[in-house]
């Protein structure tokens, strides 16, 4: 067969692939990263937006996200807060900006107007009600700074050298084994590790 069957069988796979992922999409209610992208939304390379995530599709063109960013699961980027709108007749927006470098965690929500600066991190279930400057971990409802990001990580190294740290074949994506699933739960009792 020739290169150009090979190439026409490729596309197809892959237009299926991206009907598939619509369609999963739509089922959870949510709308895919490329369609929002077509809507304004601006993303940066190496960008990771984790299941159920929710990226405020009315308001996409006023969310800015720059490079090497991760939203956990069940995230809400909102640029958009309905509140005002049964009194006032008027819905507020404003800009979303979120820098290079962000790592935010699971259950967390960035408020319109918000802007979070490179090498963030915020943590789970977070409610980010006004700028986080770079270099920042911040927590909590609101979030607010509790070190620098070198802080933080120069803390994580020091108990990665009397924590158990395992590679990547730890992990689902690697195919972990049920063996090396119970050796992961022993030595972690009481404890935390670190995986690749």
């Amino acid at each position: 067969m020739g290169a150009g069957y090979t190439g026409f069988v490729g596309n197809i796979v892959n237009g299926f692939k991206k009907v598939m992922k619509t369609f999963i999409y739509r089922v959870r209610g949510e709308v895919t990263t490329e369609e929002l992208i077509r809507r304004g939304l601006k993303v940066g390379v190496n960008f990771k937006r984790l299941n159920h995530v929710m990226i405020d599709d009315s308001h996409t063109w006023l969310i800015e996200i720059g490079d090497n960013v991760t939203l956990a699961p069940n995230v809400h980027i909102l640029a958009h807060d309905a509140s005002t709108k049964s009194f006032l007749g008027y819905t507020r927006i404003a800009r979303v900006t979120i820098g290079n470098n962000v790592f935010i965690g699971a259950g967390s929500i960035v408020l319109p107007g918000v802007r979070i600066g490179d090498n963030v991190v915020i943590g789970a279930n977070s409610t980010v009600t006004h700028d986080i400057n770079e270099n920042t971990v911040a927590v909590g409802s609101p979030a607010e700074p509790i070190c620098t990001l070198s802080q933080y990580l120069k803390k994580e190294r020091e108990r990665m050298e009397t924590s158990p740290v395992y590679d990547a074949s730890y992990t689902m994506r690697r195919g972990i084994t049920p063996e090396m699933k119970e050796k992961q739960k022993k030595e972690l009792t009481g404890k935390v590790g670190y995986v690749d």
